[in-house]
């Protein structure tokens, strides 16, 4: 497969690029930072130098042509304010999902997180990336055009990963290594049944494998 991941130079994106590329896949990530190319490339993955806050959905599209799926990991992150979290978070988002309808790339994986709402309340920063990412979420699920998966982590740490995880509809607050999130969402850009599905991820008691195909099968 070849798979265009959004926020190529993420901590959890890097692990996945690994991952992919290790599988055989080929793997462009999309960054904003040439002096990030380097790790991208360590990663197995192409770098692909873009600004998803100022580009078009055409310069997108363009980026996405060819590709059997396509990953929205980018994050304005935890040092940002709120208004990247409307430009990322959200903006990102939609301009991502719109240009692989654009693209004819159905398959599309949103690394959203858990207590993602449009309807949250509240003001803190936290609470507009909530609304942010649930803002999204509802976008990308509207999108006839897309086999969505939206995967919603827990509390991330940098634990080493034990292949072992609960992945539900709803699993309650719970933590997760992002080596395991990582290896989830290796599994759903290849289970394509998976789509339409807003899933919550924790550390659990199932093997990655077994829990992807067990939602697939409900």
């Amino acid at each position: 497969m070849r798979i265009v991941i959004a926020g190529g130079h993420g901590q959890i994106t890097l692990r996945l690029e690994r991952l992919l590329s290790a599988r055989g896949d080929e793997v462009a990530g999309i960054i904003r930072n040439a002096e990030q190319n380097d790790d991208l490339r360590a990663a197995g993955a192409e770098p692909v130098l873009l600004d998803l806050e100022s580009a078009s959905v055409e310069e997108v599209a363009a980026r996405l042509q060819g590709a059997d799926a396509a990953v929205f990991a980018a994050g304005a992150g935890p040092g940002s304010g709120t208004a990247r979290k409307e430009t990322v978070d959200r903006g990102a988002a939609v301009l991502f999902a719109d240009a692989a309808v654009r693209a004819g790339v159905r398959r599309f994986v949103v690394v959203s997180a858990m207590g993602a709402d449009p309807g949250h309340k509240g003001d803190e920063v936290f609470d507009v990336y909530l609304r942010a990412k649930g803002e999204a979420d509802a976008y990308v699920a509207r999108q006839e055009a897309l086999d969505w998966t939206i995967l919603r982590p827990g509390s991330l740490t940098d634990d080493p990963g034990t292949g072992l995880v609960r992945l539900e509809a709803h699993t309650g607050r719970g933590a997760i290594p992002r080596d395991d999130v990582a290896a989830v969402l290796a599994e759903l850009v290849e289970t394509s049944s998976t789509a339409g599905l807003t899933l919550d991820l924790i550390s659990g008691s199932t093997p990655v494998s077994v829990a992807v195909k067990s939602v697939a099968g409900n």
